[in-house]
């Protein structure tokens, strides 16, 4: 089977949904960026089908299917170079973007 990566791309916000849409007693809107990923991070998963150390649980829940489509060769259709995907969480007012891959043969010994 295919070993996958996992790259962050963009940790995104949108300060005006966190304003609107987020109390100002949760503490939410001074925290405009993901805490958990930075980007430019990398996971190379070994085991694709096991949620990686340190992977947040919800933007796993969210790649999944994509991680799945990479590793039997498929990814998306319409992404370049095939198989690949990008994908990214569901936190609406902070996204994070992630590039899944194959890693190479000769990466992956």
């Amino acid at each position: 089977m295919t070993r996958v990566r996992v790259t962050v791309l963009k940790c995104e916000h949108y300060q005006n949904l966190l304003d609107e849409h987020y109390p100002a007693e949760s503490g939410e809107r001074k925290r405009p960026r993901c805490g958990v990923f930075e980007e430019g991070q990398v996971f190379d998963l070994h085991e694709w089908r096991f949620k990686p150390e340190g992977f947040c649980d919800w933007a796993w829940s969210d790649i999944y299917r994509d991680v799945v489509s990479v590793a039997f060769g498929v990814g998306h259709p319409w992404v370049a170079p095939k198989p690949m995907a990008i994908s990214c969480c569901t936190d609406g007012a902070r996204p994070v973007v992630f590039k899944i891959e194959p890693i190479p043969a000769e990466e992956g010994e």
